[in-house]
């Protein structure tokens, strides 16, 4: 029995809505069983992943427009999972991973809201490994630099998740850790480019940060 209160919208991705349920608020807690905190999810972040935050629209929209036939796609820190649905869709090879215990919960449910077929889920805690997850030729997340440790923890978790030839988006709404991050990520041998987003336009509040973009490519040998 769930002791959290709940909204539902319609979140508008390239002119298609999709039905998404979420956290009625920030102030919303419930780990009776403690299943969170055993995952080392605290009562103050409890509750992040059942935002739909401004960051994850942007990613998306950004996600949402690229040519992506063919490719394995990871998505990390997925919370709500508003691009693993954008994009199961949209018929790409998703596959959404969080650690929180109740993030396949309501990504099943709203998969369902939207009509579609189930969707792939992989527990993903940036700090252990899970062999069933496998490699990915794209690897999406947003907002999900928030603490300095995440630099070194999501650019490893990266790292070991990526095919040959890769690609990663990352969208940050400034965060502090994006420097180091990049800096990390650099070392093991991503390219690197941005771009920034302001959401002011769309009467986001106080939203406003970059794309980040990084790739590798397997050496080719004359």
């Amino acid at each position: 029995m769930q002791n959290y209160l709940l909204k539902y919208e319609a979140i508008t991705v390239n002119n298609i809505d999709y039905q998404i349920r979420s956290l009625k608020d920030r102030q919303q807690f419930y780990d009776h069983e403690q299943r969170a905190e055993a995952a080392g999810i605290s009562s103050a972040t409890w509750s992040l992943f059942g935002v739909v935050w401004p960051s994850s629209r942007v990613l998306a929209a950004t996600v949402s427009v690229i040519e992506l036939a063919g490719k394995r796609i990871l998505e990390i820190g997925c919370g709500l999972a508003l691009s693993s649905i954008v994009l199961h869709k949209m018929g790409f090879d998703i596959t959404a991973s969080d650690y929180h215990p109740l993030v396949k919960r309501f990504l099943d449910k709203n998969v369902l809201k939207n009509n579609l077929p189930p969707i792939k889920f992989q527990t993903g805690n940036w700090e252990t490994e899970n062999p069933l997850l496998g490699e990915y030729d794209l690897i999406i997340g947003s907002d999900i630099l928030y603490e300095p440790a995440h630099s070194e923890d999501v650019s490893q978790f990266i790292d070991c998740h990526s095919s040959n030839n890769v690609e990663v988006i990352i969208v940050d709404p400034n965060r502090g850790n994006r420097a180091i991050f990049t800096k990390k990520m650099l070392a093991l041998g991503y390219a690197h480019h941005f771009e920034r987003f302001n959401l002011t336009r769309l009467d986001e509040k106080n939203c406003k940060g970059r794309i980040l973009h990084y790739s590798r490519e397997e050496s080719v040998l004359a």
